[in-house]
């Protein structure tokens, strides 16, 4: 758990023990305590550390406890200036960052204001916009034409005649049920939450959530439209994002609006997070009190409807490497970017 430096003059050593660390790119140090520890052997051990790095020249100090090593979090925070020989107001170490299976704790050695990073600052969202030009359904198969022959002395034509008219008709009823005017533009997958915000309200809106950590904005959009509405699809492009304050725990957001295309029509929803889910006309579906009522639904609406008409053009993920040799995506609007091959 921790080295040991020997100091003192004379014929006596003292042995002080210091946190076993690894170094930081910034010149800080991260400390990883894993093994059980009392309370004031750590805060002996710390000092020590504090004092060792001091003298090495390191700036910040990382502690990264455990959910297990709980107890030591109180003496690190509470740990004195004049134990660590500062002058400033700030006392003791303060918390950066939490997750469900450790806490991170900071400290900045210098007598000078810190430049450590700040925790994350924003959430990323995602909203999937799925049209069905085709207006396919399960509940709905297509046309088929019936012919009916007519024996009773008419002429052959009679049963050519009987089939156009019955498929006149069809189609006739088929573009009534779904509203198919010159200015149709399919039907676009909606759903009603049953938390949230809007629960309770009748909005019907396009699927939504949260991007997981490690997770591609376009992974996160195919994943969330499947399990809210059970909708296999594919990722085709990011039409347009919107960057907002103050939005989780006082956290920024940021939501990327996603066009996919519907690779199955049949309606799963979740019974956990979903009301209802279907499929609705997109005239209507925009002509929703709440899409009129506010700016940026009325902006969505106009991008995603030039979409639709092929008027407008999104970004597409280009797979790509970086310094850091990890996979990554540049999203980019294909349309006019210049032509490179992806080596990945």
């Amino acid at each position: 758990m921790a080295a040991k430096t020997e100091s003192g003059g004379g014929g006596g050593r003292e042995v002080k023990k210091v946190l076993n660390a690894v170094n930081d790119h910034y010149g800080g140090v991260i400390v990883h305590v894993t093994e059980p520890m009392e309370p004031a052997t750590f805060v002996s051990s710390l000092t020590s550390s504090i004092a060792h790095w001091k003298l090495q020249g390191k700036k910040g100090i990382w502690i990264k406890l455990p959910i297990e090593r709980v107890n030591l979090v109180e003496a690190a925070v509470k740990i004195t200036n004049d134990i660590l020989g500062r002058s400033e107001l700030q006392e003791g170490f303060w918390y950066h960052h939490a997750e469900p299976d450790y806490l991170m704790l900071v400290y900045w050695i210098p007598q000078s204001p810190h430049t450590l990073p700040t925790n994350a600052t924003h959430r990323v969202g995602i909203g999937a916009f799925l049209i069905n030009q085709n207006r396919e359904t399960k509940s709905e198969p297509p046309i088929q034409a019936e012919l009916v022959f007519e024996y009773r002395n008419q002429e052959v034509w009679t049963a050519s005649f009987i089939s156009v008219f019955y498929l006149h008709i069809m189609c006739g009823l088929r573009q009534e049920r779904h509203g198919q005017h010159g200015d149709d533009h399919g039907t676009v997958l909606v759903v009603q939450e049953k938390g949230g915000q809007y629960r309770g309200t009748g909005l019907w809106k396009l699927p939504t959530g949260a991007v997981d950590e490690g997770e591609d904005i376009f992974a996160a959009a195919v994943r969330e439209v499947k399990e809210e509405t059970g909708i296999d699809s594919e990722f085709v492009e990011v039409l347009a994002f919107r960057e907002g304050h103050k939005s989780f725990f006082e956290k920024s957001d940021l939501f990327f609006l996603c066009m996919l295309r519907p690779l199955s029509f049949d309606i799963q929803k979740q019974e956990q997070e979903i009301e209802a889910a279907k499929w609705m006309p997109y005239e209507e579906y925009a002509a929703q009190p709440f899409v009129q009522k506010y700016e940026l639904l009325k902006y969505m609406h106009d991008i995603c409807k030039a979409k639709i008409d092929g008027k407008y053009s999104g970004f597409s993920p280009l797979p790509s490497r970086s310094y850091s040799l990890h996979k990554s995506y540049l999203y980019l609007n294909s349309s006019k970017a210049p032509k490179r091959r992806s080596k990945l």
